[in-house]
């Protein structure tokens, strides 16, 4: 019985096997349409990771990773000592904090009131003037803002001129820079965010909203206890991924905003590697605060995957 069964095994594993070998023949072109992404990460993500190792190292181009002088933590300690890390992290979490506040539920409620419109031609015209702004680049519109917001003729200040107002130096005040990033991230990434959520509601059953109706709910209610809950995983999901990038601000936004006047309150650590790493060419140092973001990141994902799992949440993994 043990012989039989011993000889029937390799047979199963190879008629298994076999099989799987069909299944991704037959869906071929799937699999190639998968590919282009694939190559993407792994050239472009997991190859790199390779170069983390000049962190812990006192790295010399001349010399390569395999020649330049093991020096541990010395970096990360002198990241921790640095008289402006605090300053620089508590930018970071400080625009972080603001993006989740106040751009973070603008999307939803952008998709909420999309979802409302029953006017297809109207609801089809404002969603393509929300989504427009995605496909600008920062520089776009980081330069409309810089002519609307402008001492000299700008829009805005001619307006508060003409109503009475003194002039506001939007584009050099410490107070002014946080509002502005916030509402540049709004104005160009709320629309694109709304797509998800839209997405999501348009597979919530319409026989929950007649059942509602027939009980007397209006449409607030409606959205509340159908809507809102039906895409509640997403918004997790989301949510997640978002807390992921607490300390992944974005370079290019920033730092177009970025001038002496207002470093104490923009600068961030993106910025920061690229004066290090690119303009003073301190590459493990530079590497070294690149790899102490990306670790803060994974422990918040992880940490906030097992928190909304313990919720009753699917989570992202």
């Amino acid at each position: 019985m043990k012989e039989a069964t011993a000889k029937t095994a390799p047979a199963f594993a190879l008629k298994k096997s076999k099989s799987r070998a069909g299944q991704i023949w037959k869906d071929r072109t799937l699999y190639l349409m998968i590919l282009p992404g694939l190559l993407f990460f792994l050239i472009f993500k997991y190859v790199p990771m390779g170069g983390l190792l000049i962190a812990f190292q006192d790295y010399k181009p001349y010399e390569g990773i395999t020649g330049s002088e093991w020096v541990g933590f010395a970096h990360f300690e002198r990241l921790f000592q640095d008289p402006e890390f605090f300053m620089i992290l508590g930018n970071t979490l400080i625009l972080f904090v603001m993006n989740l506040v106040f751009f973070f539920p603008v999307p939803i409620l952008l998709a909420l009131m999309l979802n409302e419109v029953r006017h297809s031609f109207f609801k089809r015209f404002v969603q393509t003037i929300v989504y427009i702004p995605h496909f600008m680049s920062w520089v776009i519109i980081v330069s409309i803002s810089f002519i609307m917001l402008s001492m000299d003729r700008g829009m805005i200040n001619e307006l508060l001129s003409w109503m009475g107002f003194e002039k506001i130096n939007f584009l050099m005040s410490n107070e002014w820079f946080r509002p502005m990033y916030v509402l540049q991230i709004i104005w160009r990434e709320a629309g694109w965010g709304t797509i998800i959520y839209l997405a999501a509601m348009a597979a919530i059953d319409p026989q929950l909203y007649e059942a509602a109706r027939m009980d007397g709910a209006g449409r607030m209610r409606q959205i509340w206890h159908i809507t809102l809950p039906s895409i509640r995983s997403v918004i997790i999901i989301l949510l997640i991924l978002k807390i992921g990038d607490v300390l992944e601000l974005g370079f290019e936004h920033i730092f177009l905003l970025l001038n002496a006047m207002n470093r104490e309150v923009a600068e961030i650590f993106d910025t920061y590697v690229y004066t290090a790493g690119l303009k003073q060419g301190q590459y493990s140092f530079s590497t070294a605060v690149g790899f102490f973001k990306s670790l803060v990141g994974l422990l918040l994902i992880m940490g906030a995957n097992k928190l909304a799992k313990k919720a009753g949440e699917e989570g992202v993994y």
